[in-house]
């Protein structure tokens, strides 16, 4: 009974608790959605239904309250209610009659109004209409201005056109049809303007092919311009050196003045070029044009390298490499100038592609050339085209070294040229000194090839030491000198002088020193032919030097540095040789020809009774053949070859006296034979004194004189007049009187020499006791020859 209020009045405490909470959850306006999703989830929801009823009455309660403790004050509220609920009235009659009169006046306002509002609206449409017009209006405006582009072949402003639109207005086109009709459009114009740039460019292709060949006649011709320029600035420059003028700074500044920019000098369009990839650029397919291009040139390039089978080559070469030229001058811009259209790997790769086909075809068409002149000509212009393009970057050199492989070719296609005009010169030589009745002749003689022998203008008529095959010799040797330093000149080697000695050297030894051999060796010429060679040979000679200095000048090397005795050519010593040949040549045919004239085998009476005081008759044709001989080798050959041939004839006279004594149809002579021989070398020796000093030989320090020539038959003729002849076994006195002498020639030539028998007068004649005084010494001579031996 007592525990059941305890529990009450738990709950009911509890529940006054919750109660305060919610009444003050009510009472500060918070949410009771919490407290009532609480009260669901928990299960108890007719719980929160009673505190919120016992909240209700609570809430009645204080309002009764309220109400008690102010009524009052509320039914004075009341009161004042009613009265103004009066005049409320009031107020809503007054309210209903404006309101009447309002809806009167305003009815007619509403229709306007709702007519304004319908204005709006339709303002808005047209507004909205008219830039929905002007945006069409705008995009038809540029289609338009896009199809002029195009009509006009203005494709980079269509295509910038084009591009505007599909950035700035074809997504905001507010015509749906209009907008699918430019969507479709805009791929077909690009593929047409794609087409039309292409085949312009196409066409360009074609035309810059066709010009490639003028380009690069112009850029080889502008290059040899500029050679023939800076050689003719050399000359002048080595001339004024040669002269003792230094103007070498005017000639440099003359030069620099005068250089001419390539790009300027040649003028080609590659606008085509330029539009076609700035349009495809656009279109964003820049490396689809990039391969066309570089595809297409390739193909040009191996076109190009074909060389013509119906024109010979020394006819088509100058255009096969000027198209070339202009071919990679026009490819070097592009690269420059085509902003990465083409790329420098694939310039080089093309230029090996031209290289490699360019050596191929130099040197197989060199292989074929008969010609010096032609292959001359290949190579001039090679070396130009080397030096054109050289200028752009191209690497020229192994051009450059098939031309130096080809030099030998070269060089012996010109030896035989020059073989064959020096050949038929000595063939139609008259082997005549020349004869120049002017100056001019002297000039172009003698001068321009430094043969003269004094500074001294001569007088005319001048007769020249040499002949005239001399003279044209050195036009064809100064010819070659200018051949080998043309083809030399601008290769692989920039000092190229010793090359050209050695091809000078052997020109003057295989062409020119052979023609002179073979000449002297073939048996048809005479005495003065061969004098006259030998005096050619000596001209020649002297005419080394000026070859020397000459192909010095044309190599642009100091002339000072060729002057040295050891920088001189072999050629010189080799025909320094050949004269002496040719001195051997005529010695050997004056020789011959004074054997015809000295028989004296035949002409003399070895035993003869009377002793002939004037000698032999032959021997005066031999002193007026010699002294002939000797006058006409004094004009024209120099000093020691006059001695040379002196002493060799007189040498040749004297041991043809001695042969004479030793011929076996000689069987014995006596000493009127002697006597008479005596007179004829007393002849001989008295015109050898006077040859030998009446000329300059004797100025010359020369060891000896002509008239030791004659030594031997002189010892001879002497021992065989002498009285004491036995004293040739006395070794003293044949050292000084008799050291020319062979023991075995005088034993022989004393076993034939036998007095005369004596006259009707002889035993009463002085003669007759010398003779036989004379014959016992030579007795006694014969025998102590014969225990000698």
């Amino acid at each position: 009974m007592d525990a059941k209020p305890k529990r009450r009045t738990v709950t009911e405490n509890g529940d006054a608790g919750e109660d305060l909470v919610l009444a003050t959850l009510i009472g500060n306006g918070e949410d009771l959605g919490p407290v009532v999703r609480h009260a669901f989830e928990i299960g108890r929801p007719e719980v929160l239904l009673h505190q919120l009823k016992t909240v209700v009455k609570k809430k009645e309660v204080e309002i009764e309250e309220l109400c008690k403790t102010h009524y009052e004050e509320f039914i004075l509220a009341v009161d004042e209610l009613r009265g103004v609920l009066v005049d409320a009235e009031e107020l809503k009659g007054e309210l209903s009659s404006d309101n009447f009169k309002l809806q009167e006046v305003g009815s007619a306002l509403l229709i306007k109004l709702e007519e304004l509002l319908e204005y709006y609206a339709i303002k808005k449409n047209v507004t909205e209409a008219i830039k929905m017009s002007q945006i069409c209006v705008q995009v038809l405006d540029l289609c338009v201005k896009c199809n002029n582009h195009i009509s006009e072949g203005q494709f980079y402003p269509a295509l910038k056109t084009i591009d505007l639109i599909e950035k700035n207005y074809l997504r905001t086109i507010p015509v749906k049809a209009l907008r699918m009709v430019i969507e479709k459009r805009v791929p077909v114009i690009k593929l047409h303007i794609e087409k039309k740039v292409c085949s312009q460019f196409n066409e360009w292709l074609v035309h810059i092919r066709s010009s490639a060949k003028n380009i690069g006649q112009t850029a080889i011709g502008h290059a040899a311009s500029v050679r023939q320029r800076d050689e003719e600035m050399l000359e002048r420059q080595r001339k004024a050196e040669e002269e003792g003028v230094f103007g070498l700074g005017d000639f440099a500044y003359m030069l620099d003045i005068e250089e001419v920019d390539e790009d300027s000098v040649l003028r080609f369009d590659l606008t085509p070029l330029y539009r076609a990839y700035h349009i495809h650029t656009c279109l964003g397919i820049q490396e689809q044009f990039r391969e066309y291009y570089y595809k297409n040139r390739v193909l040009q390039l191996s076109s190009d390298l074909q060389i013509s089978s119906t024109q010979p080559f020394v006819e088509s070469f100058q255009t096969f490499l000027a198209q070339i030229a202009g071919y990679f001058i026009v490819e070097d811009r592009v690269l420059r100038t085509a902003g990465g259209l083409l790329l420098a790997d694939q310039v080089e790769e093309m230029w090996e592609i031209a290289m490699t086909k360019m050596t191929s075809v130099l040197e197989e068409q060199f292989s074929h050339m008969d010609s010096a002149t032609h292959l001359l000509l290949v190579k001039d212009y090679v070396t130009l085209l080397g030096s054109t393009l050289r200028q752009y970057g191209y690497e020229v050199r192994p051009l450059l070294q098939v031309l130096d492989r080809s030099r030998d070719k070269y060089h012996e296609l010109l030896l035989e040229e020059c073989r064959q005009q020096i050949v038929n010169n000595f063939a139609n030589d008259t082997y005549e000194q020349m004869v120049m009745k002017k100056d001019s002749d002297y000039e172009n003689n003698i001068l321009s090839f430094n043969l003269q022998t004094t500074d001294l203008m001569p007088g005319f008529p001048y007769i020249a030491p040499c002949s005239s095959v001399v003279p044209e010799s050195c036009r064809i040797v100064r010819s070659f000198i200018k051949g080998s330093v043309d083809y030399l000149s601008h290769g692989v080697h920039s000092n190229f002088y010793e090359v050209v000695k050695e091809y000078l050297d052997k020109l003057l030894i295989d062409v020119l020193n052979e023609a002179i051999l073979n000449t002297i060796s073939s048996g048809t010429i005479g005495v003065s032919q061969a004098m006259q060679i030998a005096a050619n040979i000596s001209v020649l000679e002297r005419a080394c030097d000026f070859f020397l200095r000459h192909a010095a000048q044309l190599c642009g090397i100091p002339v000072r540095s060729v002057e040295r005795p050891q920088a001189s050519l072999t050629a010189k010593l080799v025909l320094k040789t050949s004269r002496d040949e040719a001195y051997l040549s005529l010695l050997n045919l004056v020789n011959t020809k004074l054997d015809e004239f000295m028989t004296l085998t035949e002409s003399i009476n070895w035993t003869s009774e009377e002793i002939m005081p004037n000698g032999n008759e032959n021997m005066s044709e031999v002193v007026i053949y010699l002294g002939t001989i000797l006058s006409t080798a004094q004009q024209i050959l120099p000093p020691d070859a006059v001695y040379k041939i002196g002493s060799g004839a007189l040498d040749h006279i004297s041991k043809s006296i001695v042969a004479a004594f030793l011929s076996d149809s000689v069987k014995r002579f006596n000493a009127n034979a002697v006597m008479a021989i005596n007179n004829d070398l007393k002849t001989l020796e008295s015109f050898a004194d006077e040859r030998f000093h009446s000329t300059i030989l004797s100025e010359q320090d020369k060891e000896g004189s002509f008239r030791g020539c004659l030594i031997e038959a002189r010892q001879l003729i002497n021992l065989l007049l002498s009285s004491q002849p036995e004293t040739f076994m006395n070794p003293v006195i044949r050292e000084k009187n008799y050291n020319a002498l062979d023991y075995k020639k005088v034993a022989c030539i004393c076993e034939k020499f036998k007095d005369s028998p004596d006259g009707i007068f002889g035993s009463l004649s002085s003669r007759n006791t010398k003779q036989s005084a004379r014959k016992k010494s030579m007795d006694m001579l014969k025998k102590r020859l014969k225990d000698f031996n």
